[in-house]
């Protein structure tokens, strides 16, 4: 059991940014290109609008909700990993991370049967530039879950050893905030994708 003065805010001296600065400047720097990315797209799809809206079309906004709805909920199973190994609950560490990848393999599988519906609908990246959008801007994005999902998993290796190394509680944040760009960024592209008309 936790002491009371652990469970309690951390006091104003001793706050800091969660994870590593290392982490941070690659979520910045991650952040600028996908907003190059974003803007890039808008530039295009202003030049062309019913282009953009009919491609569009082939699109299920309703599998594009229900893969933002495991990312939120991979997300928050993070948090509560975060919150369970600052109470140091070794167990509710490891089920939350184990939640939070089911919930980021349920996205993958998702979105590896979306590619396969297109590519069998005859749509590529050399289809149209919203096509070359729609693959390029998913397709980063996919790989930055991939290695997401590799974090989390190496993280919940680690959290079977012991959560009560300060040094482990800092991977963890950093994995939790790299999680959470990824979460982030997919709930850009999906109205920019999906919905945008």
């Amino acid at each position: 059991m936790p002491a009371l003065a652990s469970i309690g805010p951390r006091p104003a001296a001793a706050r800091r940014l969660p994870g590593d600065s290392g982490v941070w400047l690659f979520i910045a720097a991650d952040t600028f290109m996908f907003g190059l990315f974003f803007s890039s797209f808008m530039f295009e799809r202003l030049k062309n609008v019913e282009l953009f809206n009919r491609s569009q079309q082939a699109l299920s906004p309703t599998v594009g909700a229900l893969n933002t709805l495991f990312l939120l909920a991979g997300s928050w199973f993070v948090v509560l990993a975060v919150s369970a190994a600052k109470q140091r609950m070794e167990q509710a560490v490891v089920n939350c991370l184990s939640l939070g990848l089911v919930c980021g393999g349920a996205f993958a599988v998702s979105k590896l049967f979306e590619y396969g519906a297109k590519f069998a609908a005859g749509l590529s990246v050399v289809t149209n530039d919203y096509y070359l959008f729609y693959f390029v801007l998913t397709g980063v994005h996919f790989l930055h879950l991939c290695i997401g999902l590799v974090v989390l998993a190496i993280l919940r290796g680690r959290a079977k050893t012991g959560v009560g190394d300060e040094r482990f509680l800092r991977w963890l944040e950093s994995g939790a905030c790299y999680w959470h760009m990824v979460d982030l960024l997919w709930i850009i592209l999906f109205p920019l994708l999906y919905l945008v008309r």
